[in-house]
């Protein structure tokens, strides 16, 4: 059986499960902590130590797709827009989906995508060509915070290229509520 899972997975999967071993937090510029002794930590460091691998691997990941983000290859989200992969769908009309992140940052977290992306693979790209969708997406991000129950305090993220830490080369807005926003953010 393991044998058919090819090797670059074995090792990223074996990564990821063991990449919180290695990470050090720093608690005062002369002490750093391992995480061997993490369950002497009072729990805000815990959460630090968390956040510190979290983020190595967001960054990660999104160095990894930005490899391959001119490369013209279907997303995960274009699979999601042919119902090849299940969403939970909360707006869709004929050029646009929104659909519930699966790994959500807030109460409410949905994607609004556009459903053809035309070279629009980051905001970065956009160009006056692309005016109208740009539009489209923000007023369906406002339907979404509507039928959400969160018009009344939402954020509205488009992360552009590896150094925002952009994962799908398909631009797609963050829909963010249910909760009180921080600022600055990230």
């Amino acid at each position: 059986m393991a044998a058919s899972i090819p090797p670059f997975s074995l090792l990223r999967n074996y990564a990821a499960t063991t990449a919180r071993a290695f990470v050090t937090v720093k608690v005062k510029p002369s002490y750093t902590i391992s995480s061997t002794t993490l369950h002497h930590l009072p729990s805000r460091s815990r959460r630090l130590q968390f956040y510190a691998s979290a983020t190595n691997n967001e960054e990660a990941a999104a160095r990894a797709a930005a490899a391959n983000a001119d490369s013209g290859a279907p997303t995960i989200f274009d699979r999601i827009i042919a119902k090849e992969i299940p969403s939970s769908i909360v707006y869709e009309d004929e050029k646009v989906l929104a659909f519930r992140d699966i790994d959500p940052q807030a109460p409410v977290h949905v994607l609004v995508i556009p459903k053809f992306r035309d070279g629009l693979t980051q905001l970065g790209k956009a160009e006056a060509r692309h005016g109208e969708i740009l539009g489209q997406l923000l007023y369906a991000a406002k339907i979404v915070a509507e039928k959400e129950g969160i018009l009344d305090g939402f954020r509205v993220v488009i992360n552009n290229g590896s150094d925002a830490c952009q994962s799908v080369y398909h631009l797609h807005l963050h829909v963010l509520g249910g909760r009180q926003m921080k600022w600055p953010p990230g």
